[in-house]
């Protein structure tokens, strides 16, 4: 007997409808997978949000390590005039600190501030690009988080939880929104530099299904890992391939109903479809010498001004959800000139990102947003880890730091929240992590409380049990 003739010989009717009916489903998902668009049936099809959004598309720009606010956004003339000083106990009394010692000292900014646009935005010397897109930022002074190590405050930020395995930010956008372009992830993820802290968590789907992670471009080789034909394969015979897994998992879908397996089937497709999109994507020597001049680009390089440039041409293409992850932010010594360093790295790049959207129309409805995983002391570090003494730089700071918004429905040109004289504690219009995602979902047309995924019999989402939107930074 053949293995067919066994397998009729051994069905039972009750296998014969289960079987039966994953079978018509999983040619259904195959012909939909196939198909010119992405119909009701993909887990990426376009979902219609709980009420009109303002943002489409959202751009994080996140400094992994925490840049120093008070060098860059919230200058502070009281701390400036008492620099060098013993910190008061007062402010320090019950403060978590990570590594700083005892000797606490008031420690000033090394930079000039200055007044910038209409708005009259204050901004520190290093930011000299951004400061001419200033009326178009929304500057929130006043953000505070629970976690004070950068991995768990990195999670925290993400995914609202400082521990691993929830959802990211970007895959519950996609699990709530879904996507406008079949030939491209709907969320993207960028690097310049290694991922530090959390790494790669930052960008996981958690505990929902794995289409929504991001997906991780690079700048060379592969834009993608394993995108192009193998050596000596042609795109046909990656197509025959192609067929032939997915005969095999839709066969297996089949007989086993598991919702991973067609998500292999829609990523395996999607894959083959950006052997064309991803080279043409990231492409950008096609870009006009002006804009490359405008975002300080150049074709072929590895950096942030290239990703920021790349984050626009993915929003021109539909992609929901972006991040850049830079990093070496964390600065606990020689403050002074590796914050310089890195701003230059980073100022051209994310202004002209703004100018450009501005410019071609698209930022009404792009959100984009700047910031880290928490802020930096207004008291000094001058000692390394092995106890030498070192230019100064901040530990980290939880209760009150600084992150800039701008396009997508923010009011442009405000300072939103203030911190005290000292810039420990926030001292007008807090605003918690978990305000900052309830914002940034109503912008995109999600009332927060009502994104959920049921996990373990518990209704989970983004802000877990807390959130409230802030209005103030609506336009």
């Amino acid at each position: 007997m053949n293995p067919y003739e066994h397998y009729l010989a051994t069905l039972n009717r009750r296998q014969f409808i289960k079987r039966s009916g994953f079978g018509l489903g999983a040619v259904a998902l195959s012909s939909l997978l196939r198909g010119e668009a992405m119909g009701a049936g993909s887990p990426l099809a376009l979902h219609q949000p709980h009420f009109a959004p303002k943002a489409k598309h959202v751009i994080y720009l996140h400094m992994i390590g925490a840049p120093s606010q008070l060098d860059m956004f919230d200058f502070k003339p009281t701390l400036q005039k008492l620099d060098g000083e013993a910190c008061p106990e007062s402010l320090t009394k019950g403060k978590r600190f990570a590594f700083i010692g005892d000797n606490l000292k008031l420690s000033g900014t090394k930079f000039k501030f200055a007044q910038h646009g209409q708005s009259g935005q204050s901004v520190s010397e290093l930011l000299p690009f951004l400061g001419k897109v200033a009326d178009e930022i929304a500057v929130v002074r006043s953000l505070h988080t629970d976690e004070i190590n950068h991995a768990p405050a990195q999670m925290f930020l993400h995914t609202g939880f400082g521990r691993g395995g929830r959802p990211s930010f970007g895959s519950w956008v996609s699990y709530g929104l879904g996507s406008e372009n079949r030939d491209l992830p709907a969320y993207v993820v960028m690097l310049s530099g290694p991922p530090g802290g959390a790494g790669t968590s930052l960008w996981s789907s958690g505990f929902l299904p794995s289409v929504y992670q991001g997906i991780q471009f690079r700048s060379s080789g592969d834009a993608v890992l394993f995108l192009s034909n193998p050596k000596g394969h042609n795109a046909a015979q990656r197509r025959q391939v192609l067929d032939a897994v997915n005969h095999l998992n839709e066969t297996q879908l089949a007989d086993v109903g598991d919702p991973e397996i067609a998500t292999r089937i829609s990523q395996y497709e999607m894959a083959y479809r950006m052997q064309t999109s991803v080279p043409e994507l990231m492409d950008i020597s096609k870009e006009s010498p002006k804009t490359l001049q405008m975002y300080g680009a150049k074709p072929g390089a590895a950096s942030f001004a290239n990703n920021c440039l790349l984050a626009r041409r993915l929003v021109e293409r539909g992609v929901r959800s972006i991040e850049l992850y830079d990093s070496d932010w964390d600065h606990h010594s020689n403050l002074e000139n590796r914050l310089r360093a890195k701003c230059k790295d980073v100022d051209q790049g994310m202004a002209a990102l703004i100018t450009d959207l501005k410019q071609r129309g698209l930022l009404d409805d792009t959100l984009v947003i700047w910031g880290a995983e928490f802020g930096r002391t207004p008291v000094g570090q001058g000692i390394n880890g092995d106890g030498a003494k070192t230019s100064p730089g901040r530990d980290h700071h939880k209760d009150a730091y600084t992150m800039w918004m701008a396009g997508g429905g923010i009011k442009g040109g405000i300072s939103y929240g203030e911190t005290d004289e000292y810039g420990f504690n926030v001292a007008k219009d807090p605003v918690h992590v978990h305000d900052l995602n309830a914002t940034v979902l109503h912008l995109m047309g999600i009332y927060h409380e009502r994104l959920t995924f049921k996990y373990q019999g518990r209704e989970f989402r983004l802000t877990d049990v807390h959130g409230q939107i802030v209005k103030g930074l609506l336009a």
